[in-house]
């Protein structure tokens, strides 16, 4: 969801406008915060081992790095993501191919939607992170965010055109095609089933129930089996219970009213472990108050 924060200007990256002091993680305290920090995209620690694989699956397209310099590229650039320095973290992993689409189109995406109010620049930026992953699945598509940054980023997008063109131009496919190839390789990964669920609401919302289902297999039982599941997986973002709420309105606005109100407030009450997340809790209070 789009937030009500600070406007920036078409092409400005907009500073992250809230205290950040708490999201900061200098030297090992990445580490042990990276399991909470990536409950919801399964992001493996990028350690020694890990870079090396990734340098071994890229093949071509890795950047002339060792494995050690590799990895402490990417925890550098992780590191400024999670502390709400998106540029930095766009432009670090940007600058490794492939390897570094991860934190990239994380940092370009969620700086797009939050960040940027010109509808115009938002769909570029989205159009950029689908381009950068749809490289990272061409050149790792074994990696399960390959496929999720690519789906994010499309679906984002597709949010920006409306729901009919995005479905008449084939988007809404590829963003299910992607979510599906993303559970295949990481069955619990919770930011998937969220994006999942919200792709069912918003056909069935758009198009009715037995059209939704009919020709794009979409229905209300799925979005709410795959919201239940990102629950139980990361009950402490505050993403999923915004996109729950939002799921809850699409689905029936008149009788949900309530229940998407609660929603907001649980993800408002989260204690946000990184800039991500603070933003996402800000969002949800400001449709409370």
């Amino acid at each position: 969801m789009a937030a009500k924060s600070k406007p920036a200007s078409k092409s400005a990256w907009a500073a992250f406008p809230l205290d950040a002091a708490a999201f900061a993680y200098p030297g090992d305290a990445l580490k042990q915060a990276w399991p909470g920090l990536h409950a919801g995209d399964g992001e493996p620690w990028p350690d020694r081992k890990r870079a090396a694989a990734l340098l071994k699956a890229a093949g071509r397209a890795a950047p002339d790095l060792t494995a050690d310099a590799l990895a402490e590229a990417l925890q550098a650039a992780w590191r400024t993501f999670h502390r709400g320095d998106f540029k930095a973290a766009f432009d670090a992993g940007s600058a490794l191919g492939p390897v570094g689409a991860s934190v990239a189109v994380k940092a370009l995406g969620i700086h797009a939607t939050h960040l940027v109010e010109d509808a115009d620049e938002k769909l570029k930026r989205f159009e950029r992170a689908a381009a950068l992953a749809e490289a990272a699945v061409q050149a790792l598509p074994d990696e399960a965010n390959s496929h999720y940054r690519l789906a994010f980023a499309l679906g984002r997008y597709s949010q920006g055109l409306s729901i009919a063109k995005a479905l008449k131009l084939g988007i809404a496919g590829k963003v299910r095609s992607a979510l599906d190839r993303t559970l295949a390789l990481a069955p619990k990964h919770a930011e998937a089933h969220t994006a999942l669920a919200l792709y069912h609401a918003e056909i069935v919302a758009k198009v009715g129930s037995l059209l939704a289902g009919l020709t794009y297999g979409a229905k209300a039982s799925e979005a709410e089996r795959h919201i239940q599941t990102a629950l139980k997986l990361t009950p402490k973002a505050p993403i999923v219970h915004v996109e729950h709420g939002n799921l809850l309105l699409l689905l029936d606005s008149d009788h949900n009213e309530d229940a998407a109100a609660a929603a907001y407030e649980r993800a408002a009450q989260c204690t946000p472990r990184d800039a991500m997340e603070a933003l996402d809790a800000a969002w949800a209070r400001d449709q409370i108050e």
